[in-house]
């Protein structure tokens, strides 16, 4: 089968046939796109042919070695527009390369058809082959609640209880098993869903999408992936037109996008492949850092340049990232520099608590402001969302200008209105705004209507809308079903009412949220769920900064009546996966904990695959920053209710001396210039450049050689006390376990032990749900 007629080039215009002609009958690009390139950046351009891995450290110019290499390709006639293939992750990228293709070789750019993500790229071949899928060519791509409806109308039709199995579960699910481009019939059998239906529904949920003429974002992939492979004429067309591909952020490819990406690879490899391997932190979303790391052994006689030189960062910042990105052992190796010298070293604060910690940050935020640094060069960058709650409500405090990117302020999020309006309507059965947001919240079979109707009758009357139920659910003004549950409800505010008048109001909170069923709900949501329960947790902790209710949510009000003043210039806020791409001249990185950075979950879930992804992570923290990075970490935190005391991160120790300017004021650090002084438990980690020989590496080397270390400062007196060790890798720690047991987790709280594996307990938690850790992060309760 050959392409339809209309993937050939467009017929020409009069104005094209006009136009001067440069070398290969392409405009002549401006004859200065070369200027300016390094060595690395400009081997990387001219090495056209064959397959070429750029490993694009960050801050070294890879978006210019795209865009140029595309020039080039078309300058010398080696492709026309419509021979080449670009893909890229998100639309605005897709749509700056094109800008500045366009501003290299002017109006040809415009026949750069196949430029673009790779959803709409493939979407362009789905369309033009979708009848062998069974579509039309016309077929609909659903959005995200589209997907959960037709997820819902299969979990029905199987006769599954809708709020155990959630939609949301399923379609979240069914996204995963297409990112690893399993269709239904080569579905693994460890992969389930619903006691062994996960096959079923996953197959059935296809065939309704089909019978709709419809398809969702990961069926554009998946759809490819088996037109190219049951159709080799196809395919070998495609391969043919192709006759140059570039992708950009290879590191972040999934599995699906791997397959395509090598389905349609021509024999002559003239594949392209710009990215970082140790900026590989979307792992939780299907990325596999694998496909970069085999790129040589897919490709044989691929050639890898590396470009390490940095225009964004200062010497010191990158000596720290480059020393701390050393640890990971699956890397292909390559060391940032800069010949800017300047700049101070990376700081790192130890500070007593998180109250502490966002008192520091604000403060030298405030500094940094008077000596002329405006609010939007500066940046707090977070592991999790929940951490942002501390920082929100001291900027607010202090007038300080912030905006959350990626995401709404804490007090803003659903879970958080959720929780506070069950608090205010069992403080005042007044509040109809209250009664409206959570009387459904979770489902509990109180359809909008009646809702409507309990409002409308409770205006009419003069009352609030709690009296009018509580006249209705003994009237026959409502249906039996709605006024059963209506009547549950008033009992549990009722509960609830009297139970806050012997606990206290953080108690109260979590009491409401468990027997509500909303803590199940969140927990049944396998996409977002765990994330909200974190950021309820850190809304518990919180209130116990306040005497009483009122109190706490009297400064909720004033917090948000605060919080409304807009400002360009203001603080950016956001979590560590949301800044990858961006760049600030001073940034913020709180909460350097054991458990909290690394991240505790990541680490129990996917072991060292997982930490190696957090350190990629805290890489890709330090490296946001251009002349000024500074570290924190807190010496306690409220954990469930108790004071715990923490550990720094082992991404602390990992940081090399000669870069860091460290000084603690918790007691269990001397002011030194690192943090390796303090003897710890992760000195035994691999160092820096242990087998590293690059040229970039032996840069870094030369100028630090010869500088004599900065004279120390006298140690402060250490502050004595108790101090227990919460995690080791020493299996003579461990203790005899038992099914039943109740544990306690620093993280996820108590729970009780299902199962158990060597060292390996299987603990459903109370408040987290059913998680696998290692025996030594867990005690006997």
């Amino acid at each position: 089968m050959s392409l339809p007629p209309d993937l050939g080039p467009p017929p020409p215009r009069i104005s094209d046939l006009a136009r001067s002609r440069g070398p290969g009958g392409v405009p002549a690009p401006d004859a200065d796109y070369l200027a300016g390139l390094n060595t690395e950046q400009r081997e990387a351009v001219e090495t056209v042919d064959g397959p070429v891995l750029v490993l694009a450290g960050a801050g070294t110019g890879k978006t210019r070695v795209l865009t140029t290499r595309l020039a080039l390709i078309l300058a010398t006639g080696r492709a026309r527009p419509w021979e080449l293939l670009v893909v890229t992750f998100t639309n605005k990228a897709a749509r700056e390369m094109r800008e500045r293709i366009t501003h290299l070789i002017g109006p040809s750019a415009e026949g750069l058809r196949w430029l673009g993500t790779f959803h709409s790229v493939a979407a362009q071949i789905l369309r033009r082959h979708a009848e062998l899928v069974g579509l039309k060519s016309t077929f609909t791509i659903l959005d995200t609640d589209d997907q959960e409806r037709v997820c819902k109308q299969v979990l029905e039709a199987e006769g599954l209880d809708t709020k155990r199995w959630t939609p949301k579960s399923l379609s979240g699910l069914i996204d995963h098993w297409k990112n690893r481009g399993w269709t239904p019939d080569k579905l693994p059998p460890s992969e389930d869903f619903a006691n062994g239906k996960g096959h079923a529904l996953y197959a059935a949920y296809q065939a309704r999408l089909v019978s709709l003429n419809a398809c969702d974002f990961g069926d554009l992939l998946l759809h490819n992936l088996t037109i190219l492979a049951k159709h080799a004429d196809i395919a070998e067309d495609y391969r043919r037109r192709f006759r140059y591909i570039l992708v950009d952020e290879y590191q972040d490819t999934n599995v699906a996008q791997y397959l395509w990406l090598r389905l349609l690879t021509s024999s002559t490899g003239n594949v392209c492949c710009v990215g970082d391997d140790d900026q590989s932190i979307y792992g939780w979303r299907g990325a596999e850092v694998d496909n970069i790391l085999r790129f040589e052994r897919d490709f044989v006689g691929a050639k890898v340049i590396r470009l390490e030189r940095n225009y964004r960062s200062t010497q010191h910042i990158l000596g720290a990232a480059s020393g701390l990105i050393a640890a990971n052992r699956d890397r292909l190796g390559k060391t940032l520099w800069t010949e800017d010298a300047s700049g101070d070293k990376v700081r790192v604060r130890g500070v007593w608590d998180g109250e502490a910690e966002a008192r520091l940050v604000a403060d030298e935020i405030e500094t940094a402001r008077r000596a002329g640094t405006p609010y939007q060069d500066m940046a707090v960058l977070v592991r999790a969302s929940f951490q942002m709650r501390a920082f929100e409500e001291r900027f607010v405090l202090l007038a300080v200008p912030y905006k959350v990117v990626g995401g709404p302020r804490f007090f803003e999020r659903a879970e958080i209105r959720d929780a506070h309006a069950y608090l205010r309507l069992i403080l005042s059965e007044d509040d109809d705004l209250a009664f409206e947001r959570i009387v459904n919240v979770p489902k509990r079979g109180i359809g909008d209507t009646s809702i409507q109707k309990v409002l409308q009758i409770a205006r009419l009357s003069g009352v609030s809308a709690m009296s009018a139920v509580r006249d209705l659910i003994v009237s026959d003004e409502l249906q039996a079903r709605t006024r059963t549950a209506l009547s549950n409800f008033v009992r549990d505010i009722d509960r609830w009412r009297t139970f806050a008048q012997t606990t206290t109001h953080w108690e109260l909170t979590e009491t409401v949220l468990e027997e509500s069923g909303y803590t199940d709900m969140q927990k049944a949501d396998r996409a977002t769920g765990q994330t909200r329960l974190d950021n309820l947790k850190e809304l518990t902790q919180s209130m116990q900064s306040f005497e009483t209710l009122p109190a706490y949510l009297e400064h909720v009000s004033l917090v948000m009546d605060l919080d409304r003043g807009g400002s360009d210039d203001a603080v950016q806020i956001m979590t560590l996966h949301g800044a990858k791409g961006l760049e600030f001249p001073l940034v913020f990185l709180p909460g350097w904990e054991e458990g909290v950075f690394p991240s505790q979950r990541s680490i129990d879930e996917k072991g060292e695959k997982g930490l190696e992804e957090e350190r990629r992570l805290a890489y890709v923290g330090v490296t946001r920053a251009k002349s000024d990075a500074r570290i924190s970490f807190a010496a306690n935190r409220l954990v469930y209710g108790r004071w715990t005391s923490q550990l720094p991160s082992r991404f602390v120790d990992e940081l090399p001396m000669a870069h860091v300017e460290a000084e603690s004021d918790t007691g269990y650090y001397g002011v030194t210039p690192g943090m390796k002084d303090a003897k710890s438990r992760w000195d035994e980690m691999p160092t820096f450049g242990a087998g590293y020989a690059s040229p970039g590496w032996k840069r870094a080397q030369s100028f630090t050689a010869g500088r004599a270390p900065a004279a120390r400062p006298a140690r402060h007196t250490l502050i004595e006390g108790d101090g227990r060790l919460l995690a080791t890798a020493d299996p003579k720690a461990g203790g005899d376990w038992s099914k039943g047991q109740r544990v306690f987790h620093q993280k996820f709280g108590y729970g009780a032990v299902t199962a158990i594996e060597g060292n390996k307990l299987l603990i459903d938690f109370e408040k987290a749900g059913e998680k696998k850790v290692i025996d030594t992060f867990v005690e006997k309760a």
